[in-house]
């Protein structure tokens, strides 16, 4: 990767009139308030690396690598810098010049084999069912982890054996008159942690006439491997994924993960390939791929009856940074949730603040990603809400700690999840 002449960094550095927006809008410099965590900071250390005043030494990686890459600073730049791009773009060079044997073995190898992530996955569950996690923690165990580990292995503490690929089959027909050919692309997070959200997705859509597609051979999207200093790696699944999906002639290629649709997304498609021979290929994919709940309102445009008469649950929605922020997706899942007979919608105080998640920054930066989640449930517990609704699974992972870190009494659902509990309740009352 030539570094000097990305797009990003060869064209937007410029643009920064250092007016600080950013910085009203960072979450990380919220709780760190040092220049250096805030987003200009990131923009003039990127100017420094472009330019040698800086060497990409891991101390630089330290600092750049604070970015929850939420891409609320990049929204709201007056200017129009994509300081996201940016940050992943010294990420990917400070990486080259420095590699890690773990950053290797984790996102290239372990995070690019399906087989290998199932299979890891299933080795933590029977481990936790075993009660092996528990032990360790008991005995010290966990303490002899590096960095923060210690603390930021218990967010993982339920993870199903059975991933949603053994629960659903590649090819899915559609339930009475055809309408859509969709590609359902899984995400590794659903896949392997949220299977039912998965199972979900899949009945709701043949229940609306739509066949669905779910390809064995897709691999990850390409975030982790982003936001993890990969961009190579990224590129190259990328390009696997558009191979894979384009064998099946879809209509729509639908994801119920915030994360994915905006990993696969054009903008973000044209910062990895648009300088390569696969620039159109990647177009023509981008422009198939959907958000799950825009898809439901835009195209579908489902109502929702149900059977029985439903419970009245109040809902509040957390709005993932990756669908908010980098698709302007938001008032999709609202009117989802809208149409949900029982649901009443009640909005917390700032819907978009990030959960402090993102991806692997809660195990990587636990001490501040804790920080940041606790001002996120501080907003859902006025709401007094019985469900927090989210479309995203790292969103989910994280706020479903922090329902157990402030002994809250609330759940964690996808909206499709709460779609197919009332469209089950309907077909038991018409039996």
């Amino acid at each position: 990767m030539d570094f000097k002449n990305l797009p990003p960094v060869k064209e937007q550095i410029m643009k920064c009139v250092r007016c600080g927006k950013c910085r009203s809008v960072c979450p990380v410099f919220a709780e760190i308030r040092n220049e250096t965590a805030a987003p200009r900071g990131h923009v003039f250390m990127v100017q420094m690396l472009r330019d040698g005043i800086v060497e990409p030494t891991e101390a630089v990686s330290e600092r750049i690598t604070r970015c929850l890459m939420c891409e609320n600073c990049s929204v709201n730049c007056p200017s129009g810098i994509d300081i996201h791009e940016l940050n992943a773009a010294a990420r990917s060079y400070i990486n080259q010049q420095n590699p890690s044997i773990s950053r290797n073995l984790i996102f290239d190898t372990l995070w690019t084999r399906p087989s290998l992530l199932s299979l890891s996955t299933r080795m933590m569950s029977g481990a936790q069912k075993a009660g092996l996690q528990k032990l360790a923690r008991n005995i010290g165990l966990t303490k002899l982890l590096p960095g923060d580990l210690p603390e930021a292995e218990k967010i993982m503490d339920a993870v199903p054996f059975r991933s949603a690929r053994k629960s659903i089959g590649e090819i899915n027909q559609a339930k009475g008159m055809k309408k859509y050919k969709v590609g359902y692309f899984l995400g590794c997070a659903t896949n392997l942690l949220f299977p039912d959200v998965a199972v979900a997705t899949v009945e709701v859509l043949t229940d609306h006439g739509c066949e669905v597609i779910v390809p064995n051979q897709s691999k990850c999207c390409g975030l982790p491997q982003i936001a993890n200093g990969k961009m190579e790696t990224a590129r190259s699944l990328a390009i696997h994924n558009i191979e894979v999906f384009k064998t099946f002639d879809l209509d729509y290629i639908i994801t119920d993960c915030g994360s994915c649709s905006s990993a696969l997304s054009a903008k973000n498609m044209h910062f990895l390939l648009g300088q390569t021979e696969y620039a159109q290929a990647a177009e023509e994919f981008s422009a198939k791929v959907m958000d799950l709940s825009k898809f439901l309102i835009e195209v579908l445009d489902i109502k929702i009856s149900a059977g029985d008469l439903q419970p009245a649950r109040t809902v509040t929605y957390h709005d993932p940074c990756h669908l908010a922020n980098a698709q302007g997706i938001k008032a999709q899942p609202r009117e989802l949730l809208r149409r949900i007979p029982g649901v009443t919608l009640a909005e917390m105080s700032d819907t978009n603040y990030c959960c402090g998640g993102s991806g692997t920054y809660s195990v990587t930066h636990y001490q501040t990603s804790m920080q940041i989640l606790d001002k996120k449930m501080a907003m859902i517990k006025e709401t007094d809400a019985e469900i927090v609704a989210t479309c995203c699974p790292s969103c989910t992972m994280q706020l479903n700690y922090g329902i157990k870190r402030h002994n809250m009494n609330c759940q964690i659902m996808h909206p499709i999840q709460l779609v197919y509990e009332v469209s089950k309740s309907k077909a038991k009352s018409s039996a």
